[in-house]
């Protein structure tokens, strides 16, 4: 008897649930259906389908380009509640200032209608923004930026990685618009994040000197500048350290530890070191060149990145791929194989790509030139781990192979090692465009420590370490994690990326996770706001964050 009660119980709500969807459906019909599905594949038509859209992220739904303005609501974290809902029905513009939703309903009744009607469309997408918080699985998480909040972690796998040419390779570039009025970056709860500098030189690459000032290298504008600040919360002093390089990219402080007495620079094809003592604001002196010739070709990749050994002994230079993937180049070498790569290191690459691809080392004086590691695609992001001395390197791994393929990645650097390009990707598997050429290298692939979401482009990074006393130190728990900067994606479908992320560590090793940070710098699948490149942690303990498509300088500081 009971069992039936309850069966009529049952039955009856669901009758009440019908009756109170009924009307919403109807008005679904006659006000929204000419530009919104509501069938659970949520295909988009002039707006984006609505299955499952409470409990949906803003401006998450797949395969829809949002205008900013609720893209920027949706990088806050901000999630579509029924009365959350209920306020955008009322009166759109209001709620989003620029949305392009033409329709509002300013009878409450017909709301509570509607939304009653769309409440009973959650299914799996209501489900997938309740689970966010936890690990994203390779086969769960296809990287999107409409997933991204911060404390979302992600942990990618070797074994899940899907089969090549899996999916269409995109051509999606993103578009930069402007930041919505009023929009930040979105950060944990305890965390606050301001302003601290706008560079119009749009620098790209950050290094804190000794001193506790920042300096930024521009590309672009062929400078190096310097920017101090007397209290930590914004930069008040700016000034132009030298000018007239030839692409400017790494730098380095030398020798190491609290009196450099050199700033190195590594040009595009050369490294020079200028004069510096602690405070410089302009360049001692001339510059001195280091290492006159870098490559035989500048290639595809410019960036140049440099660091130095602990001791500052060694000065490691990373050079990236001249091509995607060396199908130019042959299958054999100028010389015999094993004379080749005892001359520039087991797995390097010949033809355009010679000197290409690798880590170099010298002597701080820029003699003993000797391949250090080679296979690494792109190695952008090169950092020395303080507590370890090991070399590090984030690196942008091939395209053309699928959305989802292959990860980038971020791995210890061993000398003597290759890591696969470009005949192989992430351990032994083997580039399907150049398959066959060198079985030989097959097991002697280094299987990176940290898969990245594919196309991410990870940057700059620093260990998250505050001085002493710091007055904007981060929680203990973020000692000895890494920041990395994601400069986001063009060969996705769905754009990923645009982020700064934390990188769980334990006695120095990658544990294989990573955790949203900072985000909210993307609108819609085809715009952004900002491209997060390199990162650096003041002396009073807050992270600074570089983006070198708007010059925007952030600073991210406990509340």
């Amino acid at each position: 008897m009971r069992a039936t009660s309850s069966l009529l119980g049952l039955l009856a709500m669901a009758s009440t649930q019908a009756q109170d969807a009924a009307p919403g459906q109807r008005l679904f019909d006659s006000n929204c259906a000419m530009c919104h599905t509501a069938t659970p594949d949520r295909r988009a038509l002039m707006g984006p389908g609505l299955h499952g859209v409470v409990g949906r992220k803003l401006a998450a739904a797949p395969g829809f380009g949002y205008s900013a303005a609720l893209a920027g609501l949706g990088g806050q974290g901000r999630v579509w509640t029924t009365a959350e809902l209920d306020r955008f029905l009322a009166d759109p513009t209001a709620y989003a200032p620029g949305t392009s939703m033409p329709v509002s309903m300013a009878d409450p009744a017909q709301r509570q209608a509607l939304l009653a009607y769309l409440g009973k469309l959650a299914g799996p997408a209501t489900a997938a923004v309740a689970a966010a918080s936890g690990p994203a699985s390779t086969a769960a998480d296809a990287g999107s930026w409409s997933a991204d909040r911060p404390g979302r972690i992600h942990e990618w796998k070797v074994a899940d990685l899907p089969k090549p040419f899996a999916t269409d390779s995109a051509s999606n570039g993103p578009r930069t618009v402007p930041r919505p009025e009023g929009m930040l970056p979105a950060v944990p709860d305890g965390f606050k994040v301001k302003l601290w500098a706008k560079d119009p030189d749009r620098g790209r690459v950050m290094v804190k000197a000794p001193n506790g000032d920042i300096f930024i290298s521009s590309t672009t504008k062929r400078l190096v500048k310097v920017f101090r600040s007397s209290t930590g919360e914004t930069a008040d002093v700016v000034s132009t350290f030298a000018a007239g390089m030839d692409r400017p990219f790494g730098l380095a402080f030398w020798p190491t530890g609290p009196n450099p007495q050199y700033l190195y620079v590594a040009f595009v094809n050369a490294i020079v070191r200028y004069p510096y003592r602690n405070g410089d604001l302009v360049a001692g002196g001339e510059p001195e060149v280091v290492v006159p010739r870098l490559a035989q070709a500048v290639g595809a990749h410019s960036s140049r990145t440099l660091v130095f050994s602990a001791d500052g002994r060694r000065m490691f230079l990373s050079i990236g791929s001249a091509t995607n993937v060396a199908e130019g180049i042959g299958k054999t070498p100028p010389v015999p194989l094993a004379d080749w790569e005892a001359r520039h290191g087991l797995g390097a690459a010949w033809g355009e790509e010679e000197g290409h691809a690798v880590v170099l080392a010298f002597d701080a004086d820029g003699k003993n030139r000797r391949t250090y590691a080679a296979g690494l695609r792109n190695c952008v992001g090169m950092y020395l781990y303080p507590r370890s001395g090991d070399l590090l390197c984030s690196v942008n791994e091939r395209d053309l192979l699928g959305d989802n393929l292959p990860p980038d990645y971020l791995t210890r650097v061993k000398e003597g090692g290759f890591y696969g390009w470009p005949w192989f990707y992430i351990g032994a598997h083997e580039d399907p465009r150049l398959a066959g050429q060198r079985p030989d290298l097959r097991d002697k692939v280094t299987t990176p420590d940290l898969l990245f979401t594919a196309h991410a482009a990870p940057l700059g990074m620093v260990m998250y370490e505050a001085p002493p006393a710091a007055p904007a130190a981060f929680p203990k728990a973020y000692d000895g994690d890494l920041f990395v900067a994601f400069h986001g994606s063009w060969n996705r479908q769905t754009r990923t990326g645009s982020k700064v992320v934390r990188v769980f560590m334990k006695d120095g090793v990658p544990t294989g996770r990573y955790q949203d940070f900072v985000t909210g710098f993307v609108a819609s699948d085809a715009e952004v706001w900002g491209r997060p490149s390199s990162v650096a942690v003041q002396k009073d303990g807050s992270l600074l964050v570089d983006d070198d498509v708007t010059g925007e300088i952030w600073r991210v500081a406990p509340k």
